[in-house]
Protein backbone atom coordinates (compact mmCIF):
# COMPACT_ATOMS: atom_id res chain seq x y z
CA UNK A 1 0.00 0.00 0.00
CA UNK A 2 1.49 3.59 -0.46
CA UNK A 3 1.76 5.51 2.58
CA UNK A 4 0.64 9.61 1.65
CA UNK A 5 0.22 10.35 5.07
CA UNK A 6 2.96 13.00 6.39
CA UNK A 7 6.36 11.74 7.29
CA UNK A 8 5.75 8.57 6.47
CA UNK A 9 9.04 8.08 4.85
CA UNK A 10 10.48 8.52 7.99
CA UNK A 11 8.04 7.09 10.71
CA UNK A 12 9.88 4.16 11.69
CA UNK A 13 9.23 4.16 15.22
CA UNK A 14 8.41 0.37 16.60
CA UNK A 15 5.48 0.07 18.38
CA UNK A 16 5.60 -0.18 22.40
CA UNK A 17 2.70 -2.43 23.08
CA UNK A 18 2.20 -5.71 21.62
CA UNK A 19 -1.69 -5.36 21.99
CA UNK A 20 -2.82 -5.06 18.21
CA UNK A 21 -1.29 -8.02 16.16
CA UNK A 22 0.51 -7.07 12.69
CA UNK A 23 1.04 -3.51 14.02
CA UNK A 24 4.62 -2.47 14.51
CA UNK A 25 5.14 0.25 12.29
CA UNK A 26 2.82 3.83 11.98
CA UNK A 27 2.91 2.46 7.94
CA UNK A 28 1.15 -0.44 10.08
CA UNK A 29 -1.14 1.43 11.47
CA UNK A 30 -2.27 3.65 8.84
CA UNK A 31 -3.18 0.28 6.65
CA UNK A 32 -5.18 -1.14 9.10
CA UNK A 33 -7.07 1.97 9.92
CA UNK A 34 -7.73 2.52 6.09
CA UNK A 35 -10.27 -0.30 6.22
CA UNK A 36 -11.62 1.22 9.49
CA UNK A 37 -11.84 4.99 9.29
CA UNK A 38 -15.70 5.66 8.34
CA UNK A 39 -18.48 7.77 8.37
CA UNK A 40 -19.37 6.86 12.24
CA UNK A 41 -15.30 7.44 13.33
CA UNK A 42 -15.40 10.96 10.99
CA UNK A 43 -16.24 14.08 13.48
CA UNK A 44 -19.85 14.76 13.48
CA UNK A 45 -19.25 18.38 12.28
CA UNK A 46 -17.46 16.75 8.97
CA UNK A 47 -19.31 13.79 8.42
CA UNK A 48 -21.31 15.01 5.37
CA UNK A 49 -17.99 15.91 3.69
CA UNK A 50 -16.37 11.85 4.52
CA UNK A 51 -16.35 9.17 1.78
CA UNK A 52 -14.30 6.31 1.03
CA UNK A 53 -12.00 8.66 -1.36
CA UNK A 54 -11.20 11.38 2.17
CA UNK A 55 -11.30 8.36 4.38
CA UNK A 56 -8.71 10.86 6.56
CA UNK A 57 -11.56 13.72 6.94
CA UNK A 58 -11.95 14.47 10.84
CA UNK A 59 -10.28 11.44 12.01
CA UNK A 60 -7.01 13.20 13.09
CA UNK A 61 -7.49 13.60 17.05
CA UNK A 62 -8.91 10.10 17.94
CA UNK A 63 -6.34 8.33 15.48
CA UNK A 64 -3.22 10.38 16.99
CA UNK A 65 -4.37 9.09 20.98
CA UNK A 66 -4.45 5.31 19.45
CA UNK A 67 -1.19 6.27 18.04
CA UNK A 68 0.25 7.57 21.38
CA UNK A 69 -1.19 4.29 22.63
CA UNK A 70 0.53 2.16 20.89
CA UNK A 71 4.37 4.31 20.08
CA UNK A 72 4.43 6.33 22.95
CA UNK A 73 5.42 9.66 22.34
CA UNK A 74 3.29 13.19 22.38
CA UNK A 75 0.42 14.82 20.25
CA UNK A 76 0.41 17.95 19.17
CA UNK A 77 -2.02 19.97 17.22
CA UNK A 78 -1.64 22.45 14.48
CA UNK A 79 -3.86 25.71 14.84
CA UNK A 80 -7.17 25.49 12.44
CA UNK A 81 -8.89 29.17 11.54
CA UNK A 82 -12.20 27.36 12.90
CA UNK A 83 -10.42 27.57 16.79
CA UNK A 84 -9.83 23.56 16.05
CA UNK A 85 -6.27 21.94 16.11
CA UNK A 86 -5.31 19.17 13.85
CA UNK A 87 -3.65 16.66 15.68
CA UNK A 88 -0.61 14.80 14.59
CA UNK A 89 2.03 12.38 16.37
CA UNK A 90 5.88 12.89 17.68
CA UNK A 91 7.72 10.21 19.15
CA UNK A 92 11.43 11.11 19.85
CA UNK A 93 12.60 13.14 17.14
CA UNK A 94 10.12 11.47 14.81
CA UNK A 95 7.14 13.37 13.60
CA UNK A 96 4.26 11.74 11.54
CA UNK A 97 0.53 12.63 10.69
CA UNK A 98 -1.41 9.64 9.82
CA UNK A 99 -4.60 11.81 8.82
CA UNK A 100 -2.93 14.79 6.30
CA UNK A 101 -4.35 13.37 3.31
CA UNK A 102 -7.52 15.14 4.13
CA UNK A 103 -6.04 18.41 3.57
CA UNK A 104 -4.72 17.29 0.13
CA UNK A 105 -1.73 20.08 -0.75
CA UNK A 106 -2.47 22.40 1.21
CA UNK A 107 0.72 22.51 3.27
CA UNK A 108 0.58 22.14 7.21
CA UNK A 109 3.52 23.54 10.13
CA UNK A 110 4.44 20.87 12.15
CA UNK A 111 6.74 23.02 14.13
CA UNK A 112 5.92 25.44 17.00
CA UNK A 113 2.65 23.87 17.92
CA UNK A 114 1.22 23.28 21.53
CA UNK A 115 0.81 19.81 23.10
CA UNK A 116 -2.81 18.11 22.55
CA UNK A 117 -3.91 16.57 25.89
CA UNK A 118 -6.73 13.31 25.81
CA UNK A 119 -8.64 14.65 28.78
CA UNK A 120 -9.23 18.04 27.11
CA UNK A 121 -10.81 16.15 23.94
CA UNK A 122 -12.12 13.36 25.20
CA UNK A 123 -13.82 15.93 27.63
CA UNK A 124 -16.14 15.62 24.61
CA UNK A 125 -17.79 12.88 25.07
CA UNK A 126 -18.83 12.06 21.38
CA UNK A 127 -15.11 12.17 20.89
CA UNK A 128 -14.08 9.81 23.89
CA UNK A 129 -16.76 7.22 22.12
CA UNK A 130 -15.68 7.67 18.17
CA UNK A 131 -11.61 6.83 19.55
CA UNK A 132 -12.76 3.90 21.86
CA UNK A 133 -14.97 2.71 18.46
CA UNK A 134 -11.65 2.90 16.82
CA UNK A 135 -10.04 1.33 19.55
CA UNK A 136 -12.03 -1.51 19.76
CA UNK A 137 -12.40 -2.01 16.22
CA UNK A 138 -8.57 -2.14 15.45
CA UNK A 139 -8.45 -4.81 17.96
CA UNK A 140 -10.63 -6.88 15.91
CA UNK A 141 -8.75 -6.35 12.64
Amino acid sequence: MEHKFWGSKQADVQAITGEYKGIHTPADLYDALSEIWCADTCAPRMRQNWSPENKTLGQCSITAFLAQDIFGGKVYGVPRSDGNYHCYNVVGEVKFDLTSEQFGDEVLVYEGNPEQFREVHFAKEEKKLRYEYLKEQLGKH
